[in-house]
Parts: structure tokens; sequence; C-alpha cells
């Protein structure tokens, strides 16, 4: 896991531009958009369409490859089944951003992307193996996000149903009863391939995440929570600026300045002791402050 999470770190400096920037966002209004349309019975013949369908896809119809993503499991005639659905989403967008933020474009693209690959192939072989319809859905998937930020900000106070307040790694371990739940439901029932389907989501989270979750397990573990709630107010106490005139945001390593440097960006590293900010070109490669 160790030299994965390497591999993909030194990738992700030498190709700091690659991936596609604010991915969630536009997975969540697509996806809010679909729901939308949904709630007219008229356009589920459409909604169909975008199923995965591994003998439809090998039929032509190429775009339920990726189409599954944007599909929303929830209710669409029940109130409770919107607001879920707008909680949920919500939800996602605060953790796809967040993680963004902290990995970078690139590493947050890699992680959704190898998600949805691994998800692809795991239809296809399960339709080979059982003979029988596979239906993807991005539930896993985007609650694998959640498992990536409770690693990284363990203690960060979450708000269940924007009242009750709960540490994250209390709501990852929630979670992952509930992917144990699912798994132990389905191999009751004999559906098998849907019984790996959450395990997918899974491999997934520890092929890019392994490194950080055995981190916490080690004697330098560092307390991510507490900076993260504090990025911003740190962010607003910075002042100055080679150029003479007030920055927020200047790197560590190269000096450099959103003054000097509009268009460039830059983030505040979570394994740095304190608060220490780094351009997009030193985020991965400086030297952690202890």
């Amino acid at each position: 896991m160790r030299a994965i999470s390497r591999f993909i770190d030194k990738f992700c400096r030498k190709h700091h531009r690659f991936g596609v920037p604010r991915l969630m966002k536009y997975i969540v209004i697509i996806s809010a958009a679909v729901f939308i349309l949904s709630l007219d019975p008229r356009v589920w013949a459409f909604i169909r369409q975008l199923l995965f369908e591994p003998l439809a896809i090998l039929n032509g119809q190429v775009w339920r490859l990726v189409s599954w993503v944007f599909l929303v499991i929830a209710s669409p005639s029940s109130p409770t089944g919107i607001l879920f659905t707008a909680i949920m989403l919500f939800f996602y967008f605060f953790i796809g951003t967040t993680l963004e933020r902290e990995w970078g474009t690139a590493k947050f693209t890699i992680y959704y992307i190898s998600g949805i690959l691994l998800h692809i192939i795991f239809g296809f072989v399960s339709f080979y193996l059982f003979r029988m319809p596979v239906f993807l859905s991005p539930r896993f998937l985007n609650l694998s996000l959640f498992f990536a930020f409770a690693v990284l900000y363990p203690d960060y106070p979450l708000r269940l149903f924007f009242l009750i307040p709960i540490k994250a790694k209390w709501s990852a371990l929630i979670s992952g009863a509930f992917f144990a739940y699912s798994i132990i439901e389905q191999l009751a029932e004999g559906n098998y391939a849907m019984a790996a389907f959450p395990l997918v989501a899974v491999l997934n989270f520890f092929l890019i995440c392994g490194d950080d979750l055995l981190s916490h397990f080690r004697p330098y573990r560092t307390r991510r929570s507490s900076q993260f709630t504090n990025y911003r107010q740190a962010a607003k106490k910075a002042r100055g600026g080679s150029s003479g005139g007030s920055y927020r945001h200047k790197c560590e390593v190269c000096g450099i300045t959103d003054t000097d440097r509009p268009d460039l960006e830059f983030r505040y590293c979570s394994r740095c002791e304190g608060y220490h900010c780094f351009c997009i070109d030193h985020i991965n490669s400086h030297e952690h402050f202890k």
C-alpha cells in the first residue's frame, strides 16, 4: 500500500495539473439534475438508459460506463427521500471538495476515477461469472470518500442531520458497520456478486489511503482535525508579501505569495505541526514541520 501511495504522490507532484478541478462539484450538480428529472415518471425510460448494463454496453451504449455514477438511489416520490437526497449530495460535496483541497486535484481525480474503474471491472467480471445483471450504484464509491476524510481528520466534528455533533472517526465506524451489514445481508440472500460490491469501494480506499490509515497506529501520528478547522483563520492572519501588498497565502519553501501569482494554488499541510502554507509545487515535496 505504501508503494502505491508513494507512486501516486510522485505522479501528482510531477503532473499537478492533471485531473478535473472541482470534480465533486460537477458530479453533485449532475446527480441533482438527474434526481430532479426522476421526479417525473414520464422520464423514467430515460433514467433507465443510464443504468450500468454490460450487455447494453457491449451493444454500443458506452455512456452507461459512466452514467451510473450520477444515479442517486432514493425514493423520488417520498418527501423524506427528497430531503435525504439533498442532505446526502451536500455531504458528498463537502467531503469531496475538502479532500481535493487536502490532496490536490490530481490525487483526488485519481482516487475517484480509480474507484469508478474498479466498479466497472467488478460489474463485468460479476456478469460473466454469475450470468446475472449487475446494476452499479455510486453509493459505496461516495461513502469511501468519507473513509478517506475520517482518516485525514478523525476528530473533526460532523453534525448528523445538521444537529447532532459526532466525530468523523465514529461516523466512519458506523459507515463501516453499514458496509458489513450489506455484505452479510447479500450473502444471506445468496447474492454473492452483490455481497462483494462494498468490498470494491473498500479496496480503492485501502490502495490509495492505506498508508495514511496505518499512520494512525505509528508513534508520529499527527492531529489533523484541529488544523482543518483553523486553516481559514491562519490564512486570515497572514499579511505582508514580497510584492509590497497584502497576501493571504505564502509558500514556506519558495516564499511566493498569491499576490505574486494569483493563478497559483496554495494549500496548508495537515502533516506539519502548526499552520504552514505551501504552493502547489511544494505541497507534496517539502520537509514536514515537527
